[in-house]
């Protein structure tokens, strides 16, 4: 010991220098994600913003560092957005406003004004730096990118958009997306160099997207949406976690950063630990329940009536509708093509929203209805070649492996596709009632003016001649119930219409 003393006293006395810490300290923050939140109330055993703002509000009274992020899609298509154009859901949201909001696909379900309007009435940050006008410009009211002080530590944060909003959704030419990958991960760059301790994205991105951007490690979380996936993952380098949809489950990310600082040099360490909040365990915030029960006694006056029964059991779950023939597709499909007296129908999976099972026996009330049907949509009828439906059926089929939207529910017509077989060529026959289908020949189609427009990768449909164009179209919502009312018992069953081979 006394030769280690020695030793200290004459270095300190000839000058030599000594690494020592000048810094040291932790620093904890949760980060807190929702995205994917559409329903209004409290019916199922989880999830609805009364718990979402629940949650909320107790991780925020715990009185520790707490980041509460957003990853979109929450103006449509709840069911009282079908009137009010998602003004109560902003509405909600601003009682437990987030402090990082990024747009998903659905906020442009109405056209980019009402985009403009419903970000205009928010409470909160937002976020979208691959956003930009059709002149190229930033929106007025969003950040590319901010970097926040939280306890000395520079939490760096970039938000990004859906990219494919244009395909499935209606945000019209007024609005430019950039790629969601190489925007990002400059932004991140960016970041660093503005001396960002820790890098966030919050993006509502596909699973290819967010796979991409997990493997670039630009970042070090990512905050996602879009999949309706609870999903975590962490190498070690990078965290990225979705928490499913409608708040069923809240995902806490823990972080515990440790910043020492020695001889002017930063030196930062950090490392999570995973909650995933449950809300059937959560009672719902009093305040946000009482607003949903005013907006349900509204809507209960016009909706609570029966139109008719189904015999058979209904699945308009998101696994069914975007990968299979359903008993719903087909009711839908078969309602639309009778209201307009088509040759054929087809109608996209991802439009029926309701994401619930219905026991046979059960009588379909016009909720029911519009839940399934939120959008608005209209019937329209076109005249189109063989060729046409068969480029559409390609279209349907080319990203199941995704649960995308575009899967085709269909009437009037049957196919088959191998889909061990490249994009584009899946689609292995086709008939149109008991004949194949002629490419040369032309058929009556029953589709929505979304596909009509080229949504959800639907372009082919755009040239098409419209019999019954949007200006005479009626609500799809309409003629399904009209249909069900009509029959008073409807009996939809899977028959193989469509035939997959895996």
């Amino acid at each position: 010991m006394n030769m280690i003393r020695h030793t200290l006293i004459a270095a300190l006395l000839s000058g030599a220098t000594w690494i020592s810490p000048a810094l040291a300290d932790t620093v904890n923050l949760t980060f807190l994600l929702t995205n994917d939140i559409y329903k209004i109330d409290n019916t199922a055993e989880r999830g609805g913003f009364a718990r979402l703002n629940a949650v909320v509000k107790t991780e925020r009274a715990k009185g520790g560092n707490v980041i509460y992020a957003h990853a979109g899609d929450l103006i449509s298509p709840s069911l009282l957005s079908g009137f009010d154009q998602g003004e109560h859901t902003i509405a909600l949201t601003n009682m437990a406003p987030p402090d990082i909001f990024t747009p998903g696909n659905h906020e442009y379900d109405f056209g980019a004004e009402v985009f403009l309007k419903r970000m205009k009435e928010a409470k909160f940050p937002l976020f979208a730096a691959n956003l930009r006008t059709s002149e190229g410009k930033p929106l007025d009211g969003f950040k590319d990118m901010e970097i926040r002080d939280v306890g000395g530590v520079k939490i760096g944060i970039v938000g990004a958009t859906a990219e494919d909003s244009p395909v499935k959704s209606s945000p019209g030419g007024s609005l430019q997306f950039l790629p969601t990958f190489d925007t990002t991960v400059a932004k991140a760059s960016e970041l660093r160099e503005q001396g960002a301790d820790l890098v966030v994205a919050v993006v509502h991105a596909n699973r290819e997207v967010d796979r991409k951007l997990f493997d670039s490690h630009a970042f070090d979380i990512i905050l996602t949406g879009d999949d309706h996936d609870l999903a975590l993952f962490f190498d070690g380098r990078t965290v990225m976690v979705e928490s499913k949809e409608e708040a069923e489950f809240v995902t806490a990310v823990d972080v515990r950063i440790d910043v020492t600082e020695t001889d002017g040099k930063r030196n930062v360490k950090w490392y999570p630990n995973f909650r995933l909040i449950d809300t059937a365990t959560v009672t719902p915030d009093p305040e946000t329940q009482a607003q949903i029960d005013a907006y349900n006694a509204e809507l209960s006056k016009e909706l609570d009536v029966a139109v008719g029964t189904t015999t058979e059991p209904l699945d308009s779950r998101k696994a069914s509708v975007r990968t299979a023939e359903t008993a719903i597709g087909n009711l839908i499909a078969d309602a639309t093509r009778e209201a307009v007296g088509a040759d054929v129908a087809i109608t996209n999976g991802g439009g029926i929203r309701g994401n619930k099972e219905y026991a046979a026996g059960v009588q379909l009330t016009r909720r029911d209805v519009l839940s399934e049907l939120p959008f608005g949509n209209r019937t329209v009828k076109l005249e189109v070649t063989g060729e046409t439906i068969w480029a559409a059926l390609e279209n349907g089929v080319s990203d199941v492996e995704n649960s995308a939207g575009r899967f085709p529910q269909v009437s009037g017509l049957t196919f088959e596709a191998d889909l061990t077989k490249p994009k584009g060529e899946r689609v292995t026959a086709v008939m149109v009632g008991d004949k194949p289908i002629d490419k040369a020949a032309t058929y009556t189609l029953s589709t929505n003016d979304y596909m009509y427009s080229g949504g959800d990768g639907y372009t082919v449909l755009k040239d098409a001649k419209p019999l019954f164009g949007v200006r005479d179209a009626k609500l799809m919502a309409n003629d399904v119930m009209a249909y069900i009312a009509a029959k008073k018992t409807v009996s939809p069953k899977v028959e193989g219409r469509i035939k997959l081979k895996m």
